[in-house]
């Protein structure tokens, strides 16, 4: 049975894998971004523009949402000395107001529609302490917080996850992964030897939005290629 799903950021990179995913399954998919990216190639997409900064949230008439994944996310590293009050600003803005105010948008419908699901996705360096992410880790931190109380205040009618990642090959990271060589360095800075992909990542997200993870809410999942757990010799 076709269910309808809602995927914030979803025109590229982690949430356009989502988003093909869910399609390939034959469900709808309600995009919310800036741009329509590659939707076009997608059947059963409709697509809103929305800028997850803006000061209100989306308007949307849904009679049914069985599905929330929220994919916009900052990668702001810097030292903490060169850290201005603005880069924390503007990681919390997108990383937890955007994701708070998108899902006000819909939580009533999700809380009428049986067996609905919420995805978030925070970061590794929340958990393991990494140098030069004082600023995100403290924003998807957050994130993490409200994963918890939501999954607490929402049962059980809604269920709420969240994954945690370490660097994933998608447009977002460009920057950290710009050459063969940055991927091979980064890659060896975990168990697994290489860092992930958007199609990995976009597998877990579609099992915690589905009913195969019936039984799950309030965790925080990492997805990390073993960084938050196994260290190289």
């Amino acid at each position: 049975m076709a269910k309808n799903y809602i995927v914030v950021g979803g025109s590229s990179g982690i949430g356009y894998e989502i988003t093909r995913q869910l399609t390939q399954k034959g469900h709808n998919v309600t995009v919310l971004s800036r741009s329509n990216g590659e939707l076009g190639s997608l059947s059963n997409v409709s697509h809103i523009e929305y800028d997850v900064t803006s000061n209100e949230g989306p308007k949307l008439d849904l009679e049914t949402v069985d599905g929330f994944a929220y994919c916009p996310g900052t990668i702001n590293l810097k030292p903490f000395h060169g850290l201005k009050s603005d880069d924390f600003q503007d990681d919390f803005e997108v990383n937890v107001k955007g994701a708070v105010k998108t899902l006000q948008s819909v939580v009533k419908t999700m809380k009428k529609t049986e067996g609905s699901s919420i995805v978030f996705f925070s970061t590794v360096a929340v958990s393991q302490g990494m140098p030069f992410h004082a600023s995100v880790a403290a924003s998807k931190g957050a994130l993490e917080g409200i994963t918890r109380s939501l999954a607490a205040e929402l049962a059980p009618k809604v269920r709420v996850n969240c994954i945690a990642l370490s660097v994933t090959d998608t447009p977002l990271a460009s920057r950290i992964l710009s050459s063969d060589e940055k991927k091979k360095s980064s890659g060896e800075r975990h168990a697994l030897n290489r860092v992930g992909s958007a199609e990995e990542v976009a597998r877990l997200a579609t099992f915690l939005l589905s009913d195969d993870s019936s039984w799950m809410t309030g965790q925080i999942i990492g997805l990390d290629g073993g960084m938050s757990a196994v260290r190289p010799l």
